[in-house]
C-alpha cells in the first residue's frame, strides 16, 4: 500500500466533503439553492433533497482543486476528486430518496463508500493505485467520516452527528 498517496487522497476527500458542511455553518442559507431545484423523480420523491446545494457542489470542487497543489498533486486531480466525490454523494442521496429515506438521514456505508470509491477509481491510473490502495481509502474514509462527523457535531459545526 502506498501510504503517502492514500493519505493525500483521504485529505482531498475530507476537503471535498467538509467544504459544504463548513460553508453551511459560515453562510447559513445564503446561496444555498437546491441542486435539484425542487424537482421530483418519477416516484414523486425529491431527486436529491434540499441538503444538496449548488453552493456545496461548487465550493467542494473549488476547494479540492485548490488543496491538491498543497499536497503535491495537480489542480486537475483535485478537480476530478472533488467532482467525483460530489457525484458519489449525489448518487447516495438519489438512492436514499428512492429508499424513502429523508434528506440528511443516516445510511452507513451508502453515505461514505460512493463518495470515496468513485474518486479513487477515477484516479486509479493517474496515481498508479493498487487494489489495496483503493480498499484502504474507502475503508479509512468510511470509519473516519463516521468519527469526524460526530466530532463536528460535538463542535456544533454539523447539525447532526452523522
Amino acid at each position: 500500500m502506498q501510504i503517502a498517496i492514500v493519505a493525500k487522497l483521504l485529505t482531498l476527500l475530507t476537503v471535498a466533503n467538509g467544504a459544504p458542511v463548513i460553508a453551511k455553518r459560515l453562510l447559513g442559507a445564503r446561496w444555498s439553492w437546491p441542486l435539484d431545484g425542487g424537482c421530483r423523480f418519477l416516484d414523486g420523491r425529491p431527486l436529491f433533497g434540499e441538503s444538496k446545494t449548488v453552493r456545496g457542489l461548487v465550493l467542494s470542487i473549488v476547494t479540492t482543486s485548490l488543496a491538491a497543489p498543497l499536497l503535491g498533486l495537480d489542480v486537475s486531480t483535485g478537480f476530478r476528486v472533488g467532482a467525483a466525490a460530489m457525484a458519489g454523494d449525489l448518487f447516495s442521496s438519489f438512492t436514499k430518496r428512492r429508499l424513502g429515506l429523508g434528506s440528511s438521514s443516516q445510511a452507513t456505508g451508502l453515505d461514505q463508500i460512493p463518495e470515496s470509491l468513485v474518486p479513487t477509481l477515477l484516479c486509479w491510473y493517474e496515481l498508479n493505485l493498487t487494489a489495496a490502495d483503493v480498499a484502504a481509502v474507502s475503508g479509512i474514509f468510511l470509519f473516519g467520516e463516521i468519527v469526524l462527523s460526530r466530532l463536528l457535531f460535538w463542535l456544533k459545526i454539523r447539525d447532526r452527528p452523522y
